[in-house]
């Protein structure tokens, strides 16, 4: 009898779905491409993704960048089965940290890795990559799909971006004229925003024994819902303050809260006093306090708390400055202020 031959082994086989993926592009491409200006050179799909500097809008620019993910924040993602959101976490946060020196976002790329590609959770995600970038002014000009099967678990992926910007040299916004008297001002987070998921969990699926879709009467809504509400991008009263020269430096509240930020805009010889209870803490802090007897120490450096971005204004230009907050109907809280000291927060 004839030798039987091995069967012809196939990339699919192995788990990854090519047919899958080149689905999943030509959405991409459709969706980016929503996001594209003038400076966008080609389309989607190149080696390298190309955008032209715009030397009319800038004299002197110095480039700005970021890379961030969303974190934990995805395992609530995949519990309720809605990924459009966290497109629009990922961009933001990205967009706040490179705005907060100054800088006006150029251009997004993105990063998804998964087990298996299910080209419907791949359009969500991307089109809150879109929306957020089109939101921001920012061109989506490329990124990476990856398949990766027996490295994530069946539904879950992770999720990382890199944003690019521009600001005149003249313009940035280093925080290096931040001087004792200084008024700090705090503009407020939706929620968690992108940080302290981890513990946020524990406390909540673990401690408390909340499922992601149960009414939780003391924050007064649903479980998953208070932890998915939408990082938000702070750019646009960035640009403001910035515009008329009314900040002397902002920290974008992440990781590390308020303790761990605030410090990294403060030069030698300065400090930062922060009135506890200037602002109101939302509902699902003061809960996973209590669920966890957690000290307020390790909540002020572990959550925003309420705030998703501070501001040094020069008391001199405090009035102004207020008026021209109210005037664009932005919230804020004065927080504190700059004192003499060694770089570090303290809460009054």
């Amino acid at each position: 009898m004839p030798e039987s031959r091995p069967k012809s082994v196939t990339y699919a086989d192995s788990g990854v779905d090519i047919s899958a993926g080149d689905r999943a592009k030509d959405r991409i491409k459709f969706l980016a491409q929503k996001t594209f200006n003038r400076n966008v050179i080609g389309g989607i799909g190149g080696f390298g993704a190309l955008f032209r500097l715009d030397l009319q809008k800038f004299k002197n620019p110095i480039l700005v960048s970021s890379a961030d993910g969303v974190g934990t924040k995805l395992k609530i993602a995949f519990e309720l089965g809605s990924h459009h959101t966290v497109g629009a976490d990922l961009v933001n946060h990205c967009v706040n940290d490179i705005a907060v020196q100054g800088a006006t976002p150029l251009f997004f790329l993105d990063y998804l890795a998964t087990g298996k590609l299910d080209p419907s959770v791949i359009e969500s995600v991307v089109t809150g990559l879109a929306e957020a970038c089109k939101a921001n002014a920012c061109a989506l000009i490329g990124g990476e799909t990856a398949q990766m099967p027996g490295f994530y678990a069946d539904g879950e992926y992770d999720l990382a971006g890199f944003i690019v910007g521009a600001v005149d040299r003249d313009k940035m916004v280093t925080g290096e004229t931040i001087k004792p008297g200084d008024v700090l001002i705090g503009l407020p987070s939706t929620g968690l925003h992108t940080n302290g998921y981890s513990l946020a969990r524990k406390l909540l699926f673990e401690v408390a024994g909340y499922k992601p879709t149960q009414y939780v009467t003391a924050i007064k809504e649903k479980a998953g819902t208070a932890l998915m509400k939408t990082h938000r991008s702070y750019l646009h009263v960035i640009q403001k303050l910035v515009a008329a020269g009314f900040t002397t430096g902002m920290a974008h509240i992440t990781g590390g809260g308020i303790t761990e930020n605030l410090p990294r805009i403060l030069p030698k010889g300065t400090a930062a006093q922060i009135e506890i209870g200037s602002w109101p803490v939302l509902p699902i802090f003061e809960h996973l306090r209590q669920l966890g007897q957690v000290s307020e120490d390790e909540m002020m450096r572990t959550f925003n708390m309420g705030i998703g971005l501070i501001a040094a204004i020069p008391a001199a230009k405090f009035t102004r400055a207020k008026n021209l907050l109210d005037r664009a109907e932005e919230k804020f809280h004065i927080i504190g202020r700059i004192v003499k000291g060694d770089r570090r927060v303290q809460y009054m």
